[in-house]
């Protein structure tokens, strides 16, 4: 007779910890339209009930899951700056906390910066509000003789660098992979992430120094 497997039983806030990372596996790997319910319920190791008990449709869990991982990106980059103390250090933090997360959340970048959630009404207000407090964040960088709102501008400009060079940066790495007969799963090189973190702070601080009154701001 085949044995009864039962579920573990955990704590609400445990399991739909569990989901969470489940659904982002799924939502990571196959996008919103790519993926079922029964697809993450397998993933869980549950049954539909309960992951329905926690999360009552697939787009509740999606936008649950991009706020969730959103707010753990931000924490991390504003953190990291937080711990240096001048503005050239700060610039060089952020990019490091951002390729950092990258390469050990990959999933999480592609639920973040997936195209197809950016143009989905249900969802790219979520994203547009993370970019929002992110970009609001690397402002706080800039310490220039301009108004706040170019200041604000100034620092979108600095998120779509990073986010486009991670962008090329994951995707390479998954076409090597798969160009050598592997499943093109990502496995990025941490080294070169800090790398690109220090050749981009290097970029944006020498553009930074040009503004008026960041210039008197000295190199570490």
């Amino acid at each position: 007779m085949t044995p009864v497997v039962r579920q573990q039983r955990l704590p609400a806030a445990l399991r739909r910890d569990q989901l969470l990372e489940a659904a982002l596996a799924q939502f990571g790997a196959k996008g919103f339209h790519g993926t079922s319910m029964d697809d993450i319920a397998e993933e869980a190791g549950v049954t539909k009930p309960v992951l329905y008990q926690h999360f009552p449709s697939k787009r509740t869990l999606y936008v649950e899951l991009l706020e969730t991982v959103g707010a753990e990106m931000l924490r991390t980059i504003a953190a990291r700056a937080e711990t240096a103390d001048t503005p050239r250090r700060r610039v060089l933090a952020g990019f490091e906390a951002y390729f950092q997360f990258v390469g050990e959340r990959t999933s999480s970048f592609h639920l973040l910066f997936n195209s197809a959630a950016r143009q989905s009404d249900d969802f790219s207000e979520v994203i547009r509000r993370l970019e929002d407090s992110v970009a609001e964040v690397i402002g706080t960088f800039i310490e220039a003789s301009i108004d706040k709102d170019h200041r604000e501008l100034l620092g979108y400009g600095i998120v779509g660098l990073a986010e486009v060079t991670a962008r090329q940066w994951v995707h390479r790495t998954e076409e090597a992979a798969r160009a050598a007969g592997g499943s093109g799963g990502t496995v990025l090189d941490p080294a070169e992430g800090r790398q690109l973190a220090e050749r981009l702070s290097t970029l944006v601080w020498a553009g930074l120094r040009s503004l008026p009154g960041q210039g008197r701001v000295q190199d570490d």
